[in-house]
C-alpha cells in the first residue's frame, strides 16, 4: 500500500505540471507539496464514490487554499470522478476546471474556495452539520501556512473545539512559503503546535511528504474523541522537482515548455 500511494503522489505531480503547463498559468509550488497529503486521502482514507459524489454519507474535503486546486483536479481525475482528458482544460473560460475549485462545476468538489481563510469555517459547518443529522461521515480541510495569518482560520479553531467536533480533521501543508515570501519573515505562525492546543485540538505533526506517517495521523484523528484534530504537515513547497523546490517564485507560475521535460524526467513521468 505505501508503495501504491507514492506512486499516486508522483502521478499526481506529473498531471500538475502537465495541466499548468497547458493552461499557460497556475501554482505548482503548492500543488507539489501536498501531493502525498491528496494521494493517502483520495486513494486509502476517504470513504467516496466517484460514481455518484453527493453521495450523502461521503467523508468531505476542502480545499482551503484553493490556489492549489491542480493537485485537487489530478486526484479526481485519477479516482475517476472525471477524465484525464479533462485535466488540459484547465483555466479555460468554459471548462470543469476553474483557475480555484467551484462546487457548481467540478464533480467531487464539495466547497467552492480560494478566498484565503475560509476553509476552516466552512468545515466546521459541515462537521457540526453531521453531528446535528446523526451522521458518521468525516470531514478534511487542507490549509495553507500563510492563511494561517488570518483571524477567521483561529475563530473557527475556537468554534470547532467548542462544539466538540471530534469528526473534523485540519491538515497544514506546511511548507514555510507564501506568495510574497517566507512565512516567517512576513508574519510568523510558528509556535504552531502550541497555538492550536491551546485551542484545545488534539495536534499531530507529520512528515508531509511520508504517506505512513500521513496514514498513522488520519488514524489517530478518527480514533480521537471529543475533539478536532489539526494534522501538521511539515513539507516542501515545489517537491520533487529540483528546480522549484523551495523557490518562492514557483508559487503561482507557469510551466514552460523545457521546464515541463526536465522537471518530468526528474520525477520519471511520461512526457506524452
Amino acid at each position: 500500500m505505501i508503495k501504491h500511494l507514492e506512486e499516486k503522489a508522483r502521478k499526481l505531480r506529473c498531471l500538475v505540471l502537465k495541466m499548468i503547463n497547458a493552461a499557460g498559468s497556475g501554482h505548482p509550488g503548492g500543488s507539489l507539496s501536498a501531493a502525498e497529503i491528496l494521494s493517502v486521502l483520495y486513494f486509502y482514507w476517504m470513504r467516496l464514490n466517484p460514481e455518484n459524489p453527493k453521495w450523502p454519507e461521503r467523508d468531505r474535503f476542502i480545499l482551503s487554499k484553493g490556489h492549489s486546486c491542480p493537485v485537487l483536479y489530478a486526484a479526481l481525475a485519477e479516482r475517476g470522478y472525471l477524465p484525464v482528458e479533462a485535466l488540459w482544460t484547465l483555466r479555460r473560460i468554459d471548462s470543469v476546471l476553474q483557475g480555484h475549485p467551484d462546487m457548481r462545476k467540478t464533480p467531487g468538489v464539495d466547497s467552492t474556495s480560494g478566498s484565503l481563510g475560509q476553509g476552516l469555517s466552512i468545515g466546521v459547518g459541515m462537521a457540526l452539520g453531521g453531528k446535528l443529522d446523526d451522521q458518521d461521515y468525516r470531514v478534511y480541510v487542507l490549509l495553507g501556512d500563510g492563511e494561517l495569518q488570518e483571524g477567521q482560520v483561529w475563530e473557527a479553531a475556537m468554534s470547532a473545539a467548542h462544539y466538540k467536533l471530534d469528526n473534523l480533521t485540519a491538515i497544514v501543508d506546511y511548507n514555510h512559503l507564501q506568495v510574497d515570501g517566507c512565512v516567517e519573515e512576513i508574519m510568523e505562525i510558528a509556535p504552531l503546535v502550541e497555538k492550536w492546543c491551546a485551542f484545545r485540538w488534539n495536534v499531530v505533526e507529520v512528515d508531509g511528504h511520508n504517506v505512513k506517517e500521513i496514514a498513522r495521523a488520519l488514524e489517530n484523528a478518527e480514533a480521537t474523541r471529543g475533539r478536532p484534530t489539526c494534522i501538521i504537515a511539515h513539507t516542501i513547497k515545489g517537491k520533487g522537482v529540483s528546480f522549484m523546490e523551495n523557490a518562492v517564485d514557483w508559487h503561482g507560475k507557469w510551466v514552460n515548455d523545457q521546464q515541463l521535460k526536465q522537471a518530468l524526467l526528474e520525477l520519471g513521468c511520461d512526457a506524452t
